[in-house]
């Protein structure tokens, strides 16, 4: 399965940083049990691609493998910016991830927590900290500390910080768990909101969640 163009062999400076991802016979177990198998694709810069199926059914684990959190089992993941491999070392670089699993620390408030990510990951447009929380309706939460925050909050910040950092690879895990309406809306408002070279990997079983355009790939196909 490759429904995407097929990668480029040369490319001009500023395609260089925006890589794609080449997967080839890339599977995933845990013990005896394949998560996923037999996955064959080129994921090019500046489309979405929706990761679909059941709950339980792999989709987190094949972003996790794609961004390289985890190893897979079989197969290879590649980072190629024009005919270039990047090393997996470095490519964490270019990617910001959202997943409701992932922890934002407690005892810092909403500002402290920006100021913190902002230290280590340049912000996307050289958006300031004060800009952001007015982007995300929440000055008025600004020196409240994230243990106060609700769950459907803590999906907004953390949905933010992968919207607001400068990175080429979005990975967004079921990224309307605990949104309201207004929230959910603000979600879709800033997903639209992305360059149009930036790739983006919407992990969920809610068509309202991603673009109707996106390339889906059906994790149950890979069982």
């Amino acid at each position: 399965m490759n429904n995407a163009p097929a990668i480029a062999t040369t490319a001009n400076a500023a395609d260089t940083a925006r890589p794609a991802i080449q997967v080839n016979d890339l599977g995933k177990r845990f013990n005896r049990e394949w998560i996923f198998r037999g996955l064959n694709y080129t994921f090019q810069p500046g489309y979405t691609y929706a990761v679909t199926g059941a709950n339980g059914s792999g989709k987190s684990t094949l972003l996790q493998v794609l961004w390289g959190q985890m190893p897979p089992s079989k197969g290879t993941v590649k980072y190629i910016s024009g005919d270039v491999e990047v090393p997996h070392e470095s490519i964490f670089r270019q990617i910001a991830i959202a997943t409701p699993y992932m922890d934002l620390i407690d005892e810092f408030t909403l500002r402290e927590q920006l100021d913190f990510h902002f230290k280590l990951r340049k912000p996307r447009g050289n958006m300031t900290v004060t800009a952001m929380m007015e982007r995300m309706y929440l000055t008025d939460a600004r020196d409240k500390y994230i243990s106060n925050f609700s769950s459907g909050m803590r999906q907004r910040v953390k949905l933010a910080l992968a919207f607001f950092t400068e990175a080429n690879l979005l990975f967004l895990d079921e990224p309307g768990t605990n949104l309201d309406h207004r929230a959910f809306d603000w979600y879709l408002h800033e997903l639209q909101q992305l360059p149009a070279h930036a790739s983006v990997f919407i992990a969920s079983n809610q068509p309202s969640e991603y673009p109707a355009n996106a390339h889906k790939i059906d994790i149950m196909q890979f069982k």
